[in-house]
């Protein structure tokens, strides 16, 4: 990656100085209801266990939605992607190379000891230093250490000029207890498994009870300052596990479940709505659907392959047929309409077109045999939990089918799913990105060389470079322009075949009222305001 001038650096420090002049204030605590502290229990569906309790290394949603209810984060989101206050009061830039967050300082760990400014700078440095797989660390290429300047505020040296880091990392990384995770050699192996006296939470609620395959009970704090009247509401909170969302749906139908943390699919979004008993709640999405092409693989690497698969999917019928209309195409671009200062018209959506897919083969040198197919198959992995996915998948095999080009669906439980990706175990990737909220961080992680989410494992110097120019314009027409044209990149390339973005939908009894709706899957109505502020009714 080529090394930016000087100027850009000199450009950068006045305007990320301007930007911590107006960085956001908190608001008061959450008001969405008056209701107190009582003594009922909200159980929760999901299909899958928690693999990690270390939130710095999580990766299944499972794992999250139950380490978030214990492990906050510095900044939350809004349905545009713009974020939001949680323990951080304030955040922005001291100057190019420096930014800051102001701290809550009501906040305190549920054995009573405070949370400050030591456990966030200790818990980043923490991350830089042992490098735990994931999302957090994925961010901080340009993160050198961070400082608690006060009990309520923490200073973070920038190798490099870096417009986007502050609001990424203090929305995706979680604060850890120094006092409980310091004691580990590593926080990247740190089982966090509660056998050394117990989980320490400064979430609404605490881990208590583990039975794998079974639930995961957890315990309300004493305090939790972010919902009305500092307490949360219902005293118990249990994740059950289920085989699948249809079984999930049946539990919550029947009363056994008060809610499910799985988006509904589509098929169901108007059965239910239509349902006694139960509510569903409507959650902006901020992600997209998509497949990439293993780049490491001899067929894959040749553009005109990856034409000709991109050719060979209907994505009109994915998204009336498996989606019921509830998504809309991106363009085949990565920058979704939702992000409208982003969003570039001019890109359009990958033909569906199985002759030219045809063509394109022979062309990349292919020669199809007496059935017409040509000599290649690709293993097509992805998560059986995914309901939606799984359902696609057979559709873009049988699209590929009739372009010549073989697939073979590969569908496991998710756990399975994600550790055939960390080992580059697939030649196709069908999966969800659930937030994707600012373009030059998303590009970061899923397109340069060793980001976190390169699942295509992709290295082109000119799409390096422009993220390189993004990462440190600070004028938004600029950073607009600069990664409009590495959309195209990746467009053109098809590096990535985004597929398409949606609204998500999810139920909960309505004996239950008071959730607090985030964008995406990992947040939707299980985010930890929401959990904290549900109640019952009547």
């Amino acid at each position: 990656m080529r090394k930016r001038n000087l100027s850009i650096a000199v450009a950068a420090a006045a305007a990320l100085i301007a930007l911590s002049a107006c960085a956001p204030s908190a608001p008061p605590a959450s008001t969405s209801t008056a209701a107190t502290a009582g003594s009922d229990t909200l159980t929760i569906a999901t299909t899958t266990d928690v693999v990690n309790y270390n939130p710095l290394i999580g990766n299944s949603r499972s794992d999250y939605w139950v380490t978030n209810l214990m492990y906050p984060h510095l900044l939350s989101i809004a349905d545009d992607g713009k974020k939001e206050p949680q323990v951080a009061t304030k955040w922005g830039y001291v100057n190019d190379t420096t930014g800051f967050y102001d701290l809550r300082s009501d906040m305190k760990w549920s054995d009573g000891t405070p949370l400050t400014a030591a456990d966030v700078a200790w818990t980043m440095n923490a991350v830089k230093k042992d490098a735990p797989s994931g999302t957090f660390y994925g961010q901080m290429a340009n993160f050198v250490s961070a400082t608690a300047v006060s009990d309520t505020r923490v200073e973070i040296a920038l190798s490099k000029p870096d417009s986007s880091i502050v609001e990424e990392i203090g929305f995706w990384g979680n604060v850890v207890p120094k006092h409980v995770f310091e004691k580990a050699a590593s926080v990247a192996k740190f089982a966090n498994d509660g056998t050394d006296g117990g989980w320490v939470s400064a979430g609404p609620y605490t881990l208590k009870t583990v039975q794998v395959g079974q639930s995961y009970s957890m315990d309300r704090v004493d305090s939790y300052p972010l919902v009305e009247g500092g307490v949360p509401i219902a005293a118990k909170v249990v994740y059950r596990v289920f085989p699948d969302i249809n079984t999930e749906i049946l539990a919550l139908q029947s009363g056994e479940v008060d809610a499910i943390a799985n988006a509904l699919p589509p098929a169901q979004v108007a059965q239910l709505k239509s349902s006694s008993g139960i509510t569903v709640e409507e959650v902006g999405g901020l992600g997209y659907a998509h497949m990439t092409y293993n780049m490491k693989n001899a067929d894959l690497a040749k553009l005109q392959v990856r034409q000709a698969l991109a050719a060979s999917v209907d994505y009109d019928a994915i998204r009336k047929v498996v989606l019921q209309d509830q998504a809309v195409s991106t363009g085949s671009s990565p920058l979704m309409p939702v992000l409208s200062d982003y969003y570039d018209k001019t890109l359009t959506e990958y033909t569906f077109d199985t002759d030219k897919a045809r063509q394109l083969m022979q062309q990349a040198g292919y020669t199809a045999d007496s059935s017409g197919n040509f000599p290649v198959a690709f293993k097509f992995i992805y998560s059986l939990q995914d309901s939606v996915t799984s359902q696609w998948a057979q559709l873009v095999k049988d699209g590929a089918a009739k372009a010549g080009i073989t697939i073979n669906l590969v569908g496991t439980e998710r756990n399975t799913y994600l550790a055939a990706t960390a080992k580059g175990d697939y030649d196709i990737y069908a999966g969800n990105f659930a937030i994707m909220d600012d373009p030059v961080t998303n590009f970061t992680l899923a397109y340069l060389p060793g980001g976190a989410i390169n699942y295509s494992l992709v290295d082109d110097p000119a799409l390096n470079d422009l993220i390189a120019q993004g990462t440190v314009a600070t004028d938004t027409a600029s950073k607009v322009a600069i990664m409009q044209k590495a959309a195209k990149i990746v467009h053109d390339q098809v590096y990535d075949n985004v597929m398409y973005t949606q609204n998500l939908f999810f139920a909960h009894s309505s004996k239950w009222e008071g959730f607090v709706t985030k964008p995406s899957e990992l947040l939707s109505i299980v985010n930890p305001l929401s959990v904290a502020s549900a109640h019952k009714v009547g």
